[in-house]
């Protein structure tokens, strides 16, 4: 297929979505840029392609499904449970492959079952991939063998909370999950932290005797000499306020035995069926409080086994994540036996509040990654003689 062409297998998913009483939805290419530079993360916010409206409003090429479906739902004030699926061009700039390309995918919002929820969505990827992959839908086990890697943000947070560190610092582990590099970069500061430098001494005095009242009269003086309006920019309350966060961030530090617990933890892999006695074997090893967190992945390891989902084929690793902010708990990528991801999705279930929905939305999904199941396709109609 060319960039620009629907994938010939198109006609298979649709069949699948309606088969899984999926509502297709269209959603502009063109979308507000705020909503995935706020909450998209790192990784996606450098790959848009912005512009700008007449009025200097940001815009963006549509990068991704999940939030304009989402958006969709709000404006159009539909009543939850209900699943949409999507198949339509999204737009990245990418190391590889091209800048154009075709995603497919379901978002499940509003279902308060959660397990049964996460459970569907892992069962619906596996099974559309073995709709279009050749091999797959006679068999699990032939040509392009599928293999799913599960994260759960969710434990990760439970894992972090019950270690006694500081909000702040809770907040930066729980936004690094997912990103090794980074998560390493803030163990090491864990264990050997660093002084906060360039502060006015005097601050610095004020801050170290904790004297709180004084500290924001001497910022407020600071502010006036300086013409700073306290009405377009944070008050002196709020600037001491921070200091102080700053400070405690900085000095933490994560004694030696949890700063190896929590890293015992992120080097968990092992087979899925295996995992929800290996985290509460790692909980009462610890002596750490993980009940609801272990309780809901057991549900969902429950939910998939009553759906039928080979276990076998499936991983946990503790230290999963996958590069998109919105994601709250469960998170999985699924690849072909060459490695190559060809679906991936997760829980998001602040996403759909952040967004304006007035009340709490429960919501999972995934996507299909069309343009690489298309070279699986055609891969193997070069080894069979078929034609391309």
């Amino acid at each position: 297929m060319t960039r620009y062409d629907l994938p010939d297998f198109a006609p298979d998913l649709l069949a699948a979505f309606a088969t899984r009483r999926a509502e297709r939805v269209h959603t502009p290419v063109i979308q507000p840029a705020d909503p995935f530079l706020d909450m998209a993360g790192e990784d996606l916010r450098r790959r848009i392609f912005l512009t700008a409206s007449e009025t200097g409003t940001s815009l963006c090429l549509r990068p991704e499904f999940t939030i304009p479906v989402c958006l969709r739902h709000i404006e159009t004030a539909t009543g939850t449970p209900k699943r949409y699926a999507y198949l339509g061009e999204v737009f990245r700039q990418r190391r590889g492959g091209a800048e154009e390309f075709y995603q497919a995918g379901i978002e499940d919002l509003g279902e308060r079952d959660v397990a049964s929820a996460d459970a569907r969505a892992i069962v619906d990827a596996m099974d559309l991939l073995r709709v279009v992959l050749p091999g797959q839908a006679e068999t699990k086990t032939k040509a392009h063998a599928l293999s799913l890697t599960l994260g759960d943000q969710a434990v990760f947070e439970a894992v972090v909370a019950a270690l006694g560190l500081p909000v702040g610092w809770q907040k930066r582990l729980i936004h690094a999950f997912g990103d090794p590099a980074h998560l390493e970069a803030l163990l090491d500061r864990l264990a050997r932290p660093q002084p906060v430098t360039g502060l006015d001494p005097e601050i610095e005095a004020l801050l170290s005797a904790d004297r709180q009242d004084e500290l924001i009269a001497r910022l407020e003086r600071r502010m006036e000499e300086t013409g700073y309006s306290t009405n377009a920019s944070r008050s002196p309350a709020e600037i001491a306020r921070r200091l102080r966060e700053k400070r405690e961030l900085a000095e933490t530090r994560l004694d030696g035995s949890a700063l190896l617990l929590l890293r015992e933890f992120l080097t968990l892999r092992l087979p899925l069926a295996e995992a929800s006695a290996a985290l509460a074997g790692f909980a009462d090893a610890a002596d750490l409080k993980l009940g609801p967190a272990i309780a809901a992945f057991d549900a969902r390891l429950a939910a998939l086994a009553n759906a039928g989902a080979d276990l076998s084929a499936m991983t946990y690793r503790a230290a999963f994540g996958r590069p998109l902010d919105y994601y709250t708990g469960m998170v999985f990528e699924i690849a072909a036996s060459g490695g190559e991801v060809l679906a991936g999705g997760g829980r998001f279930d602040r996403l759909m509040t952040l967004l304006g929905a007035q009340s709490h939305i429960p919501a999972v999904g995934f996507s299909l990654w069309l343009d690489r199941i298309e070279a699986l396709r055609e891969a193997a109609k070069e080894k069979t003689g078929e034609p391309a």
